[in-house]
């Protein structure tokens, strides 16, 4: 057993069980034990591998697009360009070095970091020393500075805890982390159920919901309709609201057991765009999409950028291809139909690129 998993077991014996919530909080973000506090998670070497990790074609593209957004905006200056859970900051990266072919847009960027863990802050600096634009951090989304913004987002949500309730004798009771009788970690039911959830359930069923992703995109949404800009969220998940559990764990790009090892994995739970519009309408702002990451990519020129490469350096064709089909494609091990992109706005913009169909 872990070090955090014995810290969960110690907290459970004197305190009861503990929510999914709270289980997920202890086991990514422990000051001390949290998978993400002290580890480079990603890539072939780690845990899982995110789309900025695949292609520079992504990062570049997603800076192109955040470009033609700032004009839209009015060219705004500064411009507040902050990324929430940027990873080791390869996203930012791409983006910054694709925007120079937009000087006055490079030259307007204020650039704000959004990351709670101090390794891999260390990782973003050494990654964008060489960016070219001012970079500061932040713990937190409302530590971004005031005035018109682009947010970026990718693969950020997904991994915000969620609250789980499921229906057991007939009624909703939220979903706890508790001891069994040898000593390991289970799920069992809290003892109240919960009087106000009005759906219906056959016995074993599962609800989701993410609280904290909730309250950020509210706030967000609200700050955009206020200062102006966009926030683009793009991450795995579903588009309808529906009864059922995603909660999961990687270890070593295997999915594994989220109750075994805490801290040594990454839990996620998939996204539900459709409630997390909701929040964003709730606090006056416009939503767009959500739509297959796949789809967004080619409209906003992944297709004609993947040419350009390859006609550039045509020993890597066969590399660059397989980028854009891991990408775009919609198979199984593929992203473009598992992932989503969404847009939430401020109303006074037209829709962004690649989400000019029907909201």
């Amino acid at each position: 057993m872990s070090e955090l998993g014995a810290h969960i077991k110690a907290i459970i014996a004197e305190e009861g069980p503990i929510t999914v919530e709270r289980y997920m909080e202890l086991a990514l973000t422990h000051p001390e034990f949290g998978y993400y506090m002290n580890r480079d998670p990603f890539g072939a070497a780690g845990d899982f591998t995110t789309a900025p990790e695949i292609s520079q074609m992504f990062g570049e593209l997603i800076g192109l697009w955040a470009a033609e957004v700032w004009s839209m905006m009015g060219r705004p200056d500064p411009l507040r360009f902050v990324e929430l859970g940027p990873g080791r900051g390869t996203l930012m990266s791409d983006a910054l070095r694709a925007a120079r072919i937009v000087p006055e847009f490079r030259a307007a960027l204020d650039v704000t970091l959004i990351e709670a863990s101090a390794t891999l802050a260390e990782i973003q600096h050494d990654t964008l020393l060489t960016a070219g634009a001012p970079v500061a951090w932040g713990a937190s989304a409302d530590e971004a500075p005031e005035g018109p913004a682009i947010f970026l987002a990718n693969e950020f949500l997904d991994a915000l805890p969620v609250r789980q309730y499921v229906r057991s004798n007939n009624r909703w009771r939220e979903r706890h982390v508790a001891l069994d009788k040898s000593g390991g970690l289970m799920f069992a039911p809290g003892r109240q159920p919960e009087p106000f959830i009005p759906a219906a359930g056959e016995e074993g069923d599962i609800i989701e919901t993410c609280p904290t992703g909730h309250r950020l995109v509210y706030e967000l949404a609200g700050r955009l309709v206020r200062q102006g800009g966009v926030a683009l969220f793009i991450d795995y998940g579903h588009n309808v609201t529906a009864i059922g559990e995603t909660l999961q764990a990687v270890r070593g790009h295997r999915m594994v057991d989220p109750l075994i090892e805490p801290g040594e994995c990454d839990l996620t739970a998939h996204v539900d765009f459709a409630a997390m519009a909701r929040s964003a309408r709730a606090a006056g702002a416009a939503v767009y999409g959500p739509v297959d990451q796949g789809d967004f990519l080619r409209e906003i020129g992944i297709d004609a950028r993947t040419q350009a490469l390859c006609a550039r350096s045509p020993e890597r064709t066969e590399e660059f291809e397989q980028a854009r089909r891991r990408l775009v494609g919609k198979e199984t091990g593929e992203m473009g139909g598992l992932f989503k992109a969404m847009v939430i706005a401020s109303r006074s913009l037209p829709a962004p690129p690649g989400f000019e169909g029907p909201r």
